[in-house]
């Protein structure tokens, strides 16, 4: 005996396709169709005119439209992306200055102490080179105080010079 339930599914199965593809025919009909292309065409057009009367009302009443508020809604992502990086950041100097604030004070004594010392050697330092920036000049040996300068030699130097100028 046949199953009852496997013959009323296949024609099922049957009638489904057949409906599917007479839709598709049906469709594939009205695309061709100029005067159906046409109309739906004019409906697009005129759902963008529509939208586009809706937009221009919409501002002269001073009520946002989608397309405003979609653009309000990324601005304040992003407003909020870059607070969230400013908190991170305020954050990270404020584990800093507790961290700080938790060393011992003998490191800063110590510093403080070696910058003290280091003051005082350059105080003597500076007394020193100004003591003998003060000091009298040393006296010259005695034999570069023999020393002449050969006034001759210059004198040639000056005389071109005279002639150069007097040519001018």
């Amino acid at each position: 005996m046949a199953d009852p339930t496997g013959s009323g599914s296949g024609l099922k199965d049957r009638l489904a396709k057949q409906g599917e593809d007479a839709l598709g025919k049906l469709a594939q009909d009205l695309l061709e169709n100029p005067l159906i292309v046409g109309a739906i065409s004019r409906a697009f057009d005129a759902r963008e005119r529509a939208v586009q009367a809706q937009e221009t009302a919409m501002s002269a009443l001073n009520i946002p439209s989608a397309a405003d508020i979609e653009r309000l809604t990324r601005r304040l992502r992003s407003v909020s992306q870059r607070m969230e990086g400013i908190e991170e950041g305020i954050d990270r100097v404020d584990e800093r200055l507790e961290a700080i604030g938790r060393e011992p004070a003998v490191g800063l004594e110590e510093r403080l102490g070696a910058i003290e010392d280091r003051l005082v050697r350059l105080a003597s330092d500076v007394a020193r080179l100004t003591s003998a920036l003060d000091a009298p000049a040393a006296p010259v040996h005695r034999e570069q105080a023999r020393l002449q300068v050969d006034d001759d030699a210059a004198a040639p130097k000056k005389a071109s010079a005279q002639r150069k100028s007097a040519k001018k």
